[in-house]
C-alpha cells in the first residue's frame, strides 16, 4: 500500500531543487499550475529543466515564501 508523504518543511529541506509535486505542495498550488508557469514562462519561479523534467530551485521557493535561507 503506497502512502503519500508530505515533503520536509522548506526550512529543513537539503535538496537544491525540488520536483514539481514537492514544489507545488509548498506553494499550495497544483502541480499542473507549476507546469503552466514553466510552459508559458510566467509565475514567480523559473524552473530548471533536466532531461525533460522540471526542477524548482529550493532557494527561490524559500524567497517567494519568505523563509530565510539555510545558514551553512
Amino acid at each position: 500500500m503506497a502512502t503519500n508523504c508530505a515533503p520536509p518543511p522548506l526550512d529543513r529541506e537539503q535538496r537544491a531543487n525540488l520536483p514539481t509535486a514537492d514544489a507545488a505542495f509548498h506553494l499550495n498550488r497544483s502541480a499542473q499550475t507549476l507546469r503552466l508557469w514553466a510552459c508559458k514562462a510566467i509565475g514567480p519561479i523559473k524552473p530548471v529543466r533536466v532531461h525533460g523534467r522540471l526542477l524548482w530551485p529550493t532557494a527561490e521557493l524559500r524567497r517567494v515564501l519568505g523563509i530565510p535561507p539555510i545558514q551553512q
